[in-house]
């Protein structure tokens, strides 16, 4: 993936987090950055960037947009031809990109507990494309999630006491 793609890929991440429903555009990106950094990046720098009219950044702007995206300076870089980020076989390859895509999601909200272990438990979980189909098909069905969330968290009842039943 080359340093363009990257960029690209995480202004729709970033949108996407932010409840957007689309990707950053470069512009509110170099806006965000003044805003929530207190430095400048112009848009125009971001286009040069993503088009590859520019392919590297300076030190300075590689650490100012990790510390925008919350990434490894690092990874703001081409990678060398033929490089694959993931350990991958054949043999499962989907579910595998799954859970190292679900790992990199729990990665990224470390700070919400809840979420992070709820990624973390499905990404562990033999098959987590079943369960996040399973997830999909429960919040199709209206008030089931929330009924589900009451049910599971409620206190066990004591061994001298009989579960309660619905009529």
């Amino acid at each position: 993936m080359t340093l363009g793609e990257k960029i690209r890929y995480l202004r729709e991440v970033e949108g996407t987090l932010r409840g957007l429903d689309r990707e950053l555009s470069q512009l509110e990106m170099a806006r965000l950055l003044e805003k929530e950094l207190g430095k400048s990046i112009s848009q125009s720098y971001l286009s040069q960037i993503e088009s590859g009219a520019r392919p590297h950044l300076t030190n300075s702007s590689r650490m100012l947009l990790a510390r925008f995206f919350k990434v490894h300076p690092g990874y703001l870089v081409d990678d060398p031809e033929g490089y694959q980020n993931e350990l991958i076989s054949d043999v499962g390859a989907l579910e595998d990109k799954l859970d190292l895509w679900l790992i990199s999601g729990a990665e990224r909200f470390c700070k919400d507990p809840d979420l992070h272990q709820a990624l973390l438990t499905v990404a562990r979980h033999a098959d987590s494309r079943m369960c996040l189909v399973l997830l999909g098909t429960i919040l199709e069905n209206p008030g089931l999630a929330e009924r589900l969330i009451e049910v599971l968290r409620a206190p066990a009842p004591s061994n001298n006491q009989k579960p309660r039943r619905r009529s």
